[in-house]
């Protein structure tokens, strides 16, 4: 669509759903067939300009946010409905889903959007619906450069598809994902042509995540794809971590200052998740529940977008023993 029509979109969304005209009334008003009303109207759905979501007030969904909201006051927390009996694929597929269409709408011309690739982030680039954005780019927030991802690129696809799809700029950072010497990352990061995508992930507008877990049911891909070896993963253990954010690890209180792997990860500082305003934590699947309470006992986004389920394991860890 062009700028023009999707203006048209938005004042016949405007009018339908905030002043509450019929498709008739409005074709009347703006000179415009009530089919044409229709497929604007279709569009402002299917593009994002406008999300519908159902308030019912004996709804599991919305009880839960209500939960999370009290238990933590920072959080905004969508929480996704899956149907009863289904699997944690389905689950994933929905809240990638809700991950892409809050996406689209917190996303405005020159924004810079940094990405931490794995498998929830890749399901969120397939559920987006494309739509161009001026002048937006979407930055990648940890390395991702070893044998396994030069041979799949998976990491790569996935930042540009989140760029193709936005008709935006895609920003790789081809570095190592662990290096082997924190004095080679140090080195590594006074150079200009990083120090670039520093400065882009520093100053990002929107974060988008989710946490890692070698326990869940998909093990995360950083887990999964040969980037850390036995020893790495006893040495975590050892330490007490539970989860990561972008390859940076953290303890089940949140906290991740002094954990060894952390000096030599690519990812960035987890102050960063609670600087930024719009600091997105998508998660699904009861594997990650662990992992999820830490990253919310360490405050370490601003929104989350969670299927029901695995919201309500989240909870029910954080209850209090009888």
């Amino acid at each position: 669509m062009t700028d023009d029509q999707v203006y048209l979109a938005v004042t016949v969304a405007r009018l339908y759903y905030e002043q509450g005209l019929t498709t008739d009334a409005i074709a009347g008003e703006l000179g415009l067939s009530r089919p044409k009303v229709s497929r604007l109207l279709s569009h402002a759905r299917r593009s994002g300009l406008v999300e519908i979501r159902i308030h019912d007030p004996e709804g599991q969904a919305q009880g839960l946010e209500a939960r999370l909201r009290v238990r933590y006051p920072f959080l905004h927390p969508q929480v996704v409905s899956v149907a009863a009996g289904s699997g944690e694929e389905l689950w994933l597929e929905r809240t990638a889903t809700a991950a892409a269409s809050l996406l689209s709408n917190l996303l405005q011309p020159g924004y810079r959007v940094g990405l931490a690739w794995g498998n929830t982030i890749s399901a969120v680039s397939h559920a987006l619906t494309p739509r161009a954005m001026p002048d937006v780019t979407f930055v990648q927030l940890n390395g991702s450069a070893n044998a396994a991802d030069f041979m799949s690129g998976f990491v790569t696809d996935t930042i540009l598809r989140f760029a193709r799809n936005f008709a935006g700029r895609g920003v790789l950072f081809p570095v190592p994902t662990f290096f082997d010497d924190p004095e080679t990352k140090q080195a590594m990061w006074r150079e200009r042509s990083v120090k670039m995508v520093l400065d882009l992930q520093d100053h990002a507008d929107i974060l988008m995540y989710s946490v890692g877990s070698h326990t869940a049911h998909t093990p995360s891909y950083v887990y999964s794809a040969g980037y850390l070896s036995p020893g790495d993963l006893n040495i975590l253990s050892s330490e007490g971590a539970v989860g990561d954010i972008a390859t940076v690890f953290f303890r089940a209180d949140g906290t991740h200052q002094g954990l060894s792997l952390n000096a030599r990860a690519s990812g960035p500082e987890l102050a960063l998740m609670q600087r930024v305003q719009e600091s997105v934590c998508v998660v699904s699947g009861l594997g990650k529940v662990a992992a999820l309470h830490a990253a919310l006992e360490g405050q370490l986004m601003r929104r989350l977008i969670v299927d029901e389920v695995t919201a309500q394991a989240v909870l029910d860890l954080g209850e209090p023993a009888d």
